[in-house]
């Protein structure tokens, strides 16, 4: 008698991993200090003690389930794609609803950051400025919350984060939980932003719609990050793949207003906007145009694109009640330190074997300096390359956003695994190489499988780094087998196709 064993339907082993993350956010996530909904149900013992560690267990086999599910997810779609390239990712939207609907009840997972946008927006409410004083100026129930290292630290954030930030804590006053119920809404419209923009923008440059939502918003990163940990990259994410589904219709000035309301949120969203301008070139001007008019074209669009980029941010500035200071802190806190980014990698290397070795006398924080210096001339450098390099289709321009994304977390001086969320929404959209699709799979599984639920990451554990490693090789492996092959439909309008190629008369459309 022969017994068969089947895999389980990933809808329903993701919905089980939600529904577990949600419970074990209760106990083992970012739970508050003082207060809570614990508190008030007088069920505080759950977020100590055993219970506590019961419900870190629990957090890490949902974590597991959840990338299980997307991998076998991910190889349903791989085996049936031949069959069919019209779908615009009905299915995995169907998975992506499913899986997020229960982290709709659940507390911050995997960071304590909502807390701090908490504690900012409050700041501006009570007439403070979080660009000069850290959240120590202003006590109160937020302040409690917010981690120690950022309690006497400025915001790197731009005055949309902060008038946000004042709009929700002038709503719920200094009710911390009714502060997150918000940002956890906030966290779901731009999550839905990304859900309807990216297979729409996968179909315009002749993608796989279906694989590309898998690989971005069905992502493990993104449910546990941003509808899990509610960070501001679900709404910055989701405004830029809007605004880059406008501008793939050629609705440049719309596209860019979005791009630059972004920015004005997080500074991150600003990389997308010079290959904005390729597209624009690309619809304004033909390839056999004389060089001296397309040199002018680039000028005149590179500057109407600025221009209207400072507009609107200034808008928001005004609006907010707000300041300019933010550009001052654009850098971030250097308080982060982790093997993301690879500044801090090779400063590992370097003073835990190299310089060791070689009897130098540096401390840990003398080499991190420099190599954090190098790190940042190394970005602009690279970001400047992958503009020159992506810039003929408007294909190879999305293809050079996520390339520009790469170049600056991994170059970073401080990156975290929600910074990868603008890299993970597009990197599928166009037409990858393969080994781009294997790369973001066990990269995604890898840093989805980084951060406990508290927050705290585990890259310097070795034997977790390296089985999650190795469960992110095998999984890589299941969805996609040696010799497998991602399909795509004909040529299409963002494509390098015929028609692309052709002159281009078309007038402006806004």
């Amino acid at each position: 008698m022969t017994v068969q064993l089947h895999a389980p339907r990933p809808l329903w082993l993701g919905l089980a991993a939600t529904v577990l993350l949600t419970l074990s956010s209760f106990g083992a996530g970012a739970v508050r200090n003082r207060g809570g909904i614990l508190h008030d149900l007088g069920l505080s013992f759950l977020s100590f003690g055993h219970a506590r560690g019961l419900a870190s267990v629990i957090y890490w086999i949902a974590l597991f389930l959840l990338v299980t599910a997307w991998a076998l997810l991910g190889r349903q779609l791989v085996e049936k794609q031949k069959s069919d390239l019209s779908q615009t990712g009905s299915s995995v939207g169907k998975h992506i609803v499913v899986w997020a609907a229960p982290l709709l009840f659940a507390g911050p997972l995997a960071s304590r950051d909502v807390y701090s946008y908490l504690m900012q927006g409050a700041m501006l409410r009570d007439g403070f400025d979080p660009y000069n004083d850290g959240a120590a100026v202003n006590p109160g129930p937020y302040l409690l919350e917010v981690s120690h290292d950022w309690r006497n630290t400025t915001t790197p954030y731009g005055p949309l984060h902060l008038w946000t930030g004042e709009i929700i804590t002038g709503l719920v006053g200094d009710n911390v939980t009714a502060g997150i119920v918000v940002y956890k809404l906030l966290s779901v419209l731009g999550f839905a932003g990304i859900i309807y923009a990216v297979p729409r923008i996968a179909q315009y440059l002749g993608g796989n719609p279906e694989l590309a939502l898998w690989i971005s918003v069905a992502n493990p990163v993104l449910i546990l990050h941003l509808i899990g940990g509610m960070h501001n990259e679900s709404v910055m994410v989701g405004l830029v793949s809007l605004g880059l589904l406008l501008s793939l219709r050629k609705r440049f000035v719309s596209g860019i207003a979005l791009i630059a309301v972004a920015v004005s949120l997080k500074a991150t969203a600003g990389i997308a906007l010079p290959f904005v301008v390729w597209m624009m070139l690309r619809h304004y001007t033909a390839l056999h145009d004389p060089v001296w008019r397309r040199q002018v074209a680039l000028l005149v669009l590179g500057i109407s694109a600025v221009v209207e980029t400072i507009l609107v941010i200034a808008a928001v500035t005004l609006a907010s009640g707000s300041s300019w200071g933010w550009l001052t802190e654009i850098t971030g806190n250097s308080k982060v330190v982790n093997p993301l980014a690879l500044p801090t990698l090779v400063t590992d290397v370097l003073v835990s074997g190299v310089l060791g070795l070689a009897d130098i006398d540096l401390t840990y924080n003398q080499v991190l300096t420099l190599t954090r210096t190098v790190g940042s001339v190394l970005m602009l450098a690279g970001l400047a390359v992958t503009w020159l390099v992506f810039r003929k289709t408007q294909r190879a321009a999305v293809h050079g956003i996520a390339a520009a994304y790469s170049v600056a977390f991994v170059a970073n001086s401080v990156t975290l695994p929600w910074y990868y969320a603008s890299l993970i929404s597009l990197v599928g959209v166009g037409r990858p190489p393969m080994w781009v699709w294997k790369l973001a799979t066990g990269g995604s599984v890898f840093i989805a499988l980084g951060f406990a639920a508290g927050g705290n990451h585990q890259f310097y554990n070795l034997v977790w780094v390296l089985a999650t490693g190795a469960v992110a090789w095998a999984l890589t492996i299941l969805v996609f087998p040696l010799g497998t092959r991602v399909s795509y439909p004909g040529n299409t309008p963002g494509g390098a196709s015929a028609n692309e190629n052709a002159p281009q008369k078309a007038r402006a459309q806004c």
